[in-house]
């Protein structure tokens, strides 16, 4: 493939890339945030799968088999605990201003400058040489895809820098991580658009990883099964198969805790899961959404690696090749072109994010610190040090790309992908105990963590690195070291041995100072902040965790200095309006304000550098470790007074809402009890008016003949009947309301009462040709209940069915059984149903007057509201089931004469009578 047209595709993902970047911080902007997404923040993290996943995995199955996966076995074990320690790492973080992992380290241990300065210092040896490695992959990627055939391939060097293409892409990826990386003095500001372009290459480098291995297992050969078949028959893969001995579970135990300290310790990583973290809530995402991307984009190595060493066993190729060299041996140039483009979004994405973080800490840790402390040094800057801030920023990381890309051409050329990340992780992992013991162990000290940090680093020289330099290969001691240091007879890793050891000294030495060496008082109250971080988050500020003398003019005169003028009076601003204060130039500063200042200033340099800073324009008394707990103290009771104040106001505020409620129901009651009485009235004037009518007709015309006068006196009869039952229902309702209604319980049969309604209203069910079906259980226990409310409640349900369903087509069933001491009885109908949104409102005796306006109701409406009452007077209840897709099933339980006396037996002997 041509060398040019690979060039293009290369800058022309660049470009799509600073694309993406431009419109993440463009929406960012316009506060339509793309980074504060769960989803984005999980995919921001898989920057831990760099070039060395996507190539150096297929390499490292190729000689161990399923080694590789202890990489991403660890990680994946730790994202449950990172619901808890991460949690507390960004709550710390963000009340701190932390902006690095050696800023973090640095404020937990007194703000130390020299801790601060080691712990870079050791990233930048641990982590440089592995940038340069990302570099080398581009390269060899470019290189592969031009081979004209992968035997014997070797990477080559450019005769001249400046006809290398690493190196001009080394300086577009530092130019691209200065425009979206270094825009701003205040590095705790999220990078909007670097965040942005991480989440896409994580997409892009899963999807061609995938695309790779679908392109294998199914095109190269049949199917999965036919790749592991083929490899069992070969001797040297199929013992990748299997575990090889006790040696290969600790390996894999070693492997997977260092992995797991790697996903939380590596500068980038801190980066992206802390420093740029939005929400600590994304974590409930990312727990299962990051372990589920490891999966996916591990699912297809060990495919490859078999498959790559099917298709070129008799050729000596790079297993570390084998995602490019494989379709390119198919000749299929468009898979080979996306997978060179997953490679590159590997190896991009780390060197972005790991640069960024680096400069960070190289300005923050070690640059400022130098300047602040040779005055006439900083008074040549001037009065503004945003831009030499930024410009220090910016140029550490192009010296720290130039670096790495200096370290790939002239030393890491033999060194692979895999060994050298895997010597990186146990270089980081040295901050494990300074890390997690720092942010739970109150006693750690700064000299037990620089203690721990230096034997951690001296034995990872000794044991890795100093091993592996060519000069030192002949000094057989230096050689022999890791095989003096080994667990067991037989091979070893030395990876495992270096990470023992290392954390052996480290812990112990952490351990022992911290303990023979007492804490200073502000080193103590770090400590005392960092352990009880979730209990002194939001009181952290008000707390007044200074004594001393200092002016407000010094403050803002320092925060100009390193934040410009403008921004320096808008923050001062700003606090004096959430503290609800005034502010004046000339006046004392208080101490939340020292501390304020403070903590905008580490958001810039570092929370070191911002401690010499503002020790440089105050008088800083000495404040003891009871003073700080009283504080603390003394803020935790305002801030509990102030909850409780918080939870009365929003009690009394449900207490208002509920009141109006019970008003606007009672509004709404009287409403209808006048509705009700106007439907009433109503009804009842119908009859009377009939009777009246008739009435005056016989009185009028007594020469009518003896059939008109009966039918006249028989309608008569019938209204009359009809407004006493009318009038009976409404005294039934007021004697239920007000408790004068007195039951007539005896033994009864619900079987002979629902009989007994059937056959009063026979006439009618025959008239509308209504199919009456009965489905009741034999031998139903009795009922202990009025007899004949039961049977009124019985003819109310039927009468209903019977009034809704269509002539000729109607149909009711009538069931009833025993269940759980209660009887159930069931009436359903096919008629035209009703409304399933409030069928409970049915039951209500203003329901029908309510609905007036839609439909004039059949009947008074009270009928429902007594047959409720009935059945709740009996210690039953009734109710409407939902569901029925046509017609109406209405069920009531009501209790067995057993369960009834029993329930009235317990009653009595709790001194409570039971009623009839």
């Amino acid at each position: 493939m041509s060398g040019g047209l690979i060039v293009i595709i290369s800058f022309l993902y660049l470009a799509i890339l600073f694309g993406l970047a431009f419109w993440g911080e463009k929406r960012a902007g316009k506060q339509k945030s793309l980074v504060n997404n769960p989803y984005v923040y999980s995919l921001s993290l898989a920057v831990y799968c760099t070039a060395w996943t996507y190539f150096g995995s297929v390499g490292r199955a190729y000689s161990g088999g399923i080694d590789f996966l202890t990489i991403y076995m660890g990680p994946t074990f730790m994202m449950p605990l990172w619901y808890i320690v991460m949690r507390k790492m960004i709550r710390i973080c963000k009340v701190q201003r932390i902006t690095s992992l050696a800023d973090f380290i640095s404020s937990r241990y007194d703000k130390s400058v020299g801790l601060g300065t080691l712990v870079t210092i050791f990233c930048v040896i641990g982590i440089l040489p592995y940038i340069a490695l990302q570099i080398k992959a581009l390269d060899f990627g470019i290189q592969i895809l031009q081979a004209d055939s992968m035997s014997g391939f070797t990477i080559t060097t450019s005769a001249s820098i400046l006809s290398d293409n690493a190196f001009y892409l080394a300086l577009v990826l530092g130019f691209f991580t200065i425009i979206y990386g270094a825009r701003k003095a205040d590095v705790t500001e999220r990078h909007e658009g670097m965040v942005t372009a991480i989440a896409f290459e994580s997409i892009l480098k899963l999807f061609a990883f995938l695309l790779v291995g679908i392109f294998v297992c199914w095109f190269a050969f049949d199917s999965p099964k036919a790749i592991f078949s083929l490899a069992a028959e070969q001797e040297a893969l199929s013992k990748l198969f299997v575990f090889d001995g006790s040696s290969h579970y600790l390996e894999w135990l070693g492997i997977s805790l260092l992995a797991a300290f790697a996903l939380v310790l590596l500068p980038r990583q801190f980066q992206v899961s802390v420093v740029e973290n939005v929400n600590e809530q994304h974590i409930e995402k990312a727990i299962w959404l990051f372990p589920a991307y490891l999966l996916l984009i591990n699912l297809f190595v060990i495919p490859i690696a078999f498959g790559g060493y099917l298709l070129f066993q008799n050729q000596v190729v790079d297993p570390d090749t084998f995602v490019l060299a494989i379709p390119l041996l198919f000749e299929n140039n468009w898979i080979a072109i996306i997978a060179y483009l997953g490679g590159f979004a590997a190896a991009t994405s780390m060197i972005i994010v790991s640069t960024i973080a680096l400069s960070t800490m190289i300005s923050n840790q070690i640059i400022m610190p130098t300047l602040l402390n040779r005055p006439a040094l900083l008074a040549r800057l001037g009065n503004d040090l945003t831009k030499a801030l930024l410009y220090m920023r910016r140029s550490s990381i192009l010296v720290i790309l130039i670096l790495a890309y200096l370290y790939y051409r002239f030393a890491g050329q033999d060194i692979s992908l895999i060994n050298f990340g895997l010597i990186s992780f146990v270089a980081v992992a040295q901050f494990a105990p300074a890390v997690f013991g720092g942010m739970y162990w109150k006693n750690a000290s700064k000299r037990g963590a620089a203690a721990g940090i230096w034997a951690g680093f001296i034995t990872w020289m000794l044991l890795l690195v100093l091993p592996s330099l060519p000069i030192i290969k002949e000094m057989s001691l230096i050689q022999r070291l890791p095989e003096l240091l080994a667990f067991y007879e037989g091979p070893q890793s030395n990876i495992l041995i270096a990470f023992f050891w290392s954390m052996f000294f480290n812990v112990t030495c952490y351990i022992y100072f911290s303990f023979s060496v007492k804490q200073s008082s502000r080193e103590r109250n770090q400590a005392e902040v960092f352990v009880d971080i979730n209990k002194y988050a939001r009181v952290f500020e008000q707390s007044i965790m200074w004594k001393g003398l200092a002016y407000v003019k010094d403050i803002e005169s320092i925060l100009a200095k390193f934040m410009g003028e403008v921004k320096a009076k808008k923050q001062l601003k700003k606090y004096a309006a959430q503290q609800g204060k005034t502010i004046q130039s000339d006046e004392r500063a208080d101490a939340q304000l020292v501390n304020h200042a403070e903590s905008l200033l580490a958001g810039a340099i570092g929370s070191a550098s911002a401690r010499i800073m503002m020790s440089s324009v105050v008088k800083e008394e000495e404040i003891s470790i009871n003073e700080v707990l009283d504080i603390l103290k003394e803020s935790q009771q305002i801030m509990s007074m102030n909850r409780e104040l918080q939870d009365k106001s929003d009690e009394l505020k449900r207490l208002s809402d509920r009141l109006w409620e019970v008003n606007e129901q009672l509004r709404l009651n009287d409403h209808l009890k006048d509705e009700f009485i106007s439907t009433v009235t109503h009804e009842m004037r119908t009859p009377i008016t009939a009777i009246k009518a008739f009435g005056e007709i016989l009185l009028d015309n007594k020469e009518l003949e003896d059939d008109e006068r009966n039918q006249f006196l028989s309608v008569i009869v019938k209204e009359a009947v009809r407004m006493s039952r009318l009038i009976n229902q409404v005294l039934d309702i007021e004697r239920f309301d007000s408790g004068k209604q007195k039951l007539e319980c005896t033994s009864c049969s619900i079987q002979e009462i629902i009989n007994e309604a059937i056959a009063s209203l026979e006439q009618l069910i025959n008239d509308k040709k209504i199919v009456l079906v009965k489905d009741i259980q034999q031998q139903i226990p009795p009922i202990y209940a009025d007899k004949d409310r039961i049977l009124q409640v019985m003819i109310n349900l039927i009468s209903n069915a019977i009034k809704f369903v269509e002539e000729g087509s109607g149909k009711i069933i009538i069931s009833a059984y025993y269940i759980d001491g209660d009887i159930k009885v069931n009436v359903i109908d096919n008629g035209k149903g009703i409304n399933e949104e409030q069928p409970e409102l049915l039951f209500d005796k203003f329901y029908q007057a309510q609905n007036q306006n839609t439909k004039k109701p059949e009947g008074s409406g009270l009928g429902l509201a007594i047959t409720k009452k009935i059945i709740d007077h009996h210690g039953g209840k009734i109710w409407f089931d939902k569901g029925l897709k046509q017609g109406v099933k209405i069920s009531f339980l009501i209790p067995s004469e057993r369960k009834y006396r029993r329930k009235g037996a317990m009653d009595a002997s709790e001194g409570v009578v039971a009623k009839d």
